[in-house]
């Protein structure tokens, strides 16, 4: 078991909530990012994953504060760490805080550092999961360890999730959790984890920390033709490589029609006001791409999200150079958007055509959360606490997360992982991107902001 640090307290900055950040805390959250990093979990599709030791890293360091955390696997290696903080109010609702411990593939050869390093250089955190979301694992233990320091008790349970396989089928990881023991989650109304609450660098002097309040929902896709298959050197009006292609050729071409949802709608609005601008999305003569053209870097916020989706990823077909197959298969990588799942399936029959058959080779749900109400306020309260001069608004993720599993168990997910990013650091690119890396002060105002919001939620 990991020791526990004796109390440095820091400063009385956290405000009238009384925050229990102390200099260790600081200094975990680093050390822990970089302690994951690491452990190289990378997750190549297919079950090609091993959690197991990066969560039994954080299962030790929460066992060290006098939790009791539970390992389960549905695959052996691919493990899953579940932990209750009990609050001061059995009668309240309870919250899940959730991580996944799997990382996407990194080439070591194309970065300027290993890339499972987790080297510390000139402030600094350097690797693969410092972004995505090893760096939030880290943050959430540093505050959970805090906590016991300092005899800190929320006034509602709180769940503390490590998961497996997020970065792929999510079946090993919160799917398993959520299907096969729902019982950890018992209370849980409420979850927030990754992708939301960073710094947007949008013109000098403004600073947008977008909130995650939604997310499109998955549909990979399976596209099968059928043919006759023949020799090369004959006519085929039956072949199956040429309607595949066709098929997939539509696909990629289609000009899929805007539809605002809640979320994208109230980020629009929110964007428009910042710039002095007063629209309404849903007016009939509202100007989308106007507006969008006036929003600068703000614009990216809801541009992947105005619509659905459907971009060819993948195509197989034949086993030989002069032989018409008869089979052909491609994949296409579909998102929909809250309420947009009707018109996807309509449209893909029609762009399929009668000589394609498609399938959903993985389906997960379109999620929406309030922007008004206690729980987002008191998100976007926590952020400008601390970056008074920070905008926080809401936005629709273009892909998914865990949050998407535990939503069967009635679980509404926020994106709320925060950073505080120098003007030229660029989290999209960051994520899954070469050189990964985030700022160790980026990491100190995250665990600052998510201690006062889970205290105060």
């Amino acid at each position: 078991m990991a020791d526990m640090h004796p109390t440095q307290p820091l400063h009385a900055s956290d405000g009238p909530t009384g925050g229990t950040v102390d200099r260790t805390a600081l200094d975990e959250a680093v050390e822990f990012t970089s302690g994951l990093i690491r452990i190289d979990t990378t997750n190549r599709g297919g079950g090609d994953c091993r959690e197991r030791p990066a969560a039994e890293y954080v299962a030790e360091r929460l066992a060290a504060t006098g939790l009791e955390p539970v390992l389960l696997e549905r695959t052996p290696g691919r493990t899953n760490v579940v932990a209750r903080i009990e609050g001061s109010d059995p009668s309240a609702d309870a919250l899940l805080v959730h991580g996944h411990l799997d990382v996407v593939p990194a080439e070591a050869a194309d970065w300027s550092v290993d890339p499972f390093s987790g080297e510390v250089r000139d402030g600094v955190v350097w690797g693969r999961g410092a972004v995505d979301m090893k760096n939030m694992d880290a943050m959430v233990l540093a505050v959970v360890r805090a906590w016991a320091r300092t005899g800190t008790k929320p006034r509602r349970d709180i769940v503390i999730a490590y998961t497996a396989d997020e970065e792929d089928s999510a079946v090993d990881g919160s799917g398993f959790l959520a299907d096969h023991h729902p019982d950890l989650f018992e209370g849980c109304t409420e979850g927030i984890s990754e992708s939301g609450a960073f710094t947007l660098h949008t013109g000098p002097g403004r600073s947008l920390y977008p909130i995650a309040a939604g997310e499109r929902g998955t549909a990979w896709l399976k596209l099968t033709a059928h043919g006759t298959a023949g020799h090369g050197s004959k006519p085929n009006r039956a072949n199956a490589v040429t309607r595949l292609a066709a098929a997939v050729a539509r696909i990629g071409a289609h000009e899929w029609p805007v539809r605002l949802t809640g979320t994208v709608t109230a980020c629009l609005t929110q964007l428009a006001a910042l710039q002095g601008l007063s629209v309404d999305p849903r007016a009939r003569d509202f100007d989308l791409d106007g507006l969008l053209g006036k929003l600068g870097p703000a614009a990216g916020l809801a541009e992947a999200t105005l619509r659905n989706s459907a971009n060819p990823t993948m195509f197989t077909a034949g086993y030989k150079l002069n032989v018409i197959p008869e089979h052909a298969t491609a994949y296409v990588d579909g998102r929909i958007l809250p309420g947009g799942e009707a018109e996807f399936i309509e449209t893909l029959d029609e762009l399929t055509g009668p000589d394609v058959r498609w399938e959903f080779h993985h389906r997960e749900v379109a999620l929406e959360a309030p922007v008004t109400g206690r729980t987002y306020g008191i998100l976007r309260e926590s952020v400008e606490h601390f970056d008074p001069e920070g905008h926080v608004v809401p936005f629709c993720m273009a892909g998914g997360t865990d949050a998407k599993q535990f939503s069967r168990l009635g679980i509404t997910g926020y994106g709320f992982s925060p950073l505080k990013l120098p003007p030229g650091y660029d989290y999209w690119s960051l994520f899954h991107g070469v050189d990964e890396r985030v700022p160790v002060d980026a990491l100190h105002f995250g665990v600052r902001v998510l201690d006062r919001a889970l205290r105060t939620l």
